[in-house]
């Protein structure tokens, strides 16, 4: 049965959906953007700040759920200019430190709020 993840420590969807579902140990995230949870701004600091706010909101959306970093099955990641994947992949190195789950990465024609990047996960339950 599915089940509705809203992380509350998370930033606050921005549109109809949820932070994540949960399908028996499956858990399939929302895209996490560069907000900052407590103020819904986002980061500053060009790409390797907007980077880490990403994951570091994915972060808090897989524990919601149950799942870690560690249980990261895949990743689909969305850069607003494809110029950035050295810097983006800097940051997803250090969040992701082992045993690196599968990954897509895409260059997009726009992200919402105007961000430079968007990380997703499918992982399942610690």
């Amino acid at each position: 049965m599915k089940t509705v993840i809203n992380a509350e420590k998370g930033a606050k969807a921005i549109g109809p959906y949820s932070h994540a579902n949960t399908f028996e140990s499956l858990v399939f995230t929302s895209g996490q953007i560069p907000v900052i949870p407590e103020t819904g701004v986002v980061v500053e600091g060009g790409i390797s700040a907007q980077s880490m706010q990403a994951l570091l909101n994915l972060k808090v959306v897989l524990e919601a759920a149950g799942a870690n970093v560690d249980t990261v099955l895949k990743t689909t990641c969305f850069l607003a200019e494809i110029a950035d994947f050295p810097a983006f992949n800097a940051a997803y190195a250090e969040v992701f430190n082992k045993d690196f789950p599968a990954r897509s990465c895409f260059a997009v024609k726009d992200l919402p709020m105007g961000v430079l990047v968007e990380v997703e996960a499918i992982a399942h339950k610690a």
